[in-house]
């Protein structure tokens, strides 16, 4: 196998490398203090390397992907989620994009059930409270939230992720519906996403960002909603329409949120700052060490397998 060099673009967790440096190719590190490359030292660097293992927060556009033609040959996303490629554009030039699926499932179900409790129960206000001295004791009226056990969950995209918060739900007693595009063939499926927000206690979202899925809930979907309803995100900000949501909260319209990704991360909306019943955590649904660092390997493990001539599992484009 002909050694290659390959950019990668963020620092990763302890052992995720592990398979470039077993295959013994040349790695161009990211600086020491970890900033981010700019759109165009991106696309200045992709004519230097075969290989990308870059993160979803790296624009991975039509011109670094151009720059790198003739060269590069694979790029591979630290992530689920690639809409930070131009896959179009990938494709058509012939360099292959590769992700990270299946490895992360269950650690951002496990995020998405706690935002789930922890947005229905109210802990950020009590933790606050207590924190900054303004609890005085006990009293049978404060932080009044909402029952999760027996209660409807909405789940909106059925797939790996999704189908495991509803395996979470089913512990604590909750019916599950859920809504897909097509027919999943599964009990719950609600063909008509207005349907589901109607019935459901809570809403969390799993779908991928596309333009079908862009401000998939926005003013009119969230008045559909119960006000004693909570939403959850932990798919990708775009899917929800942040000044609207922030107006339902602000005005009671549903009781609470629970959020892991935002439209213009690292931005967050200053009103959802001062939300109530909001819980805000900064992207943190796959970060646990292990599952990290798994997902560095997987990546990396696709680029290694690109560069060698095979076709890995984790393949997005041919």
């Amino acid at each position: 196998m002909t050694l290659a060099r390959v950019l990668v673009t963020r620092r990763l967790p302890d052992g995720g490398l592990d398979p470039l440096t077993a295959a013994g190719h040349e790695m161009v590190l990211p600086p020491p203090d970890d900033t981010p490359l700019a759109p165009s030292e991106l696309a200045g660097v992709a004519s230097t390397v075969d290989g990308i293992v870059c993160v979803l927060t790296d624009r991975i556009d039509a011109d670094v992907l151009q720059a790198g033609a003739g060269r590069l040959r694979v790029v591979a996303d630290v992530a689920v989620g690639y809409d930070n490629i131009d896959v179009t554009t990938a494709d058509a030039l012939g360099i292959a994009v590769c992700n990270t699926p299946g490895v992360l499932d269950e650690t951002t179900a496990d995020l998405a059930f706690f935002l789930i409790l922890a947005a229905s129960r109210r802990t950020s206000d009590a933790e606050a409270d207590l924190r900054e001295g303004r609890w005085t004791g006990f009293r049978m009226d404060r932080f009044l939230g909402q029952d999760v056990h027996g209660r409807t969950l909405g789940v909106v995209g059925f797939g790996r992720i999704g189908q495991a918060v509803a395996r979470r739900a089913a512990g604590f007693g909750m019916e599950v519906l859920h809504h897909a595009r097509h027919d999943t063939g599964m009990p719950g499926w609600i063909p008509d996403l207005d349907d589901l927000l109607r019935v459901a206690d809570v809403v969390t979202l799993h779908v991928p960002l596309t333009p079908h899925t862009t401000a998939l809930v926005d003013a009119r979907r969230l008045a559909l909603m119960k006000p004693s309803a909570v939403l959850v995100n932990t798919s990708r900000g775009p899917v929800l329409d942040e000044e609207a949501l922030a107006d339902a909260l602000e005005r009671g319209a549903i009781f609470g949120a629970g959020l892991d990704v935002y439209e213009r991360e690292p931005q967050v909306h200053p009103r959802l700052l001062s939300a109530p019943h909001t819980v805000l955590l900064p992207h943190i649904g796959s970060a646990s060490e292990g599952t990290r660092r798994r997902m560095a390997q997987l990546a990396c493990e696709g680029v290694v397998a690109v560069l060698a001539g095979e076709r890995p599992p984790n393949l997005v484009t041919r």
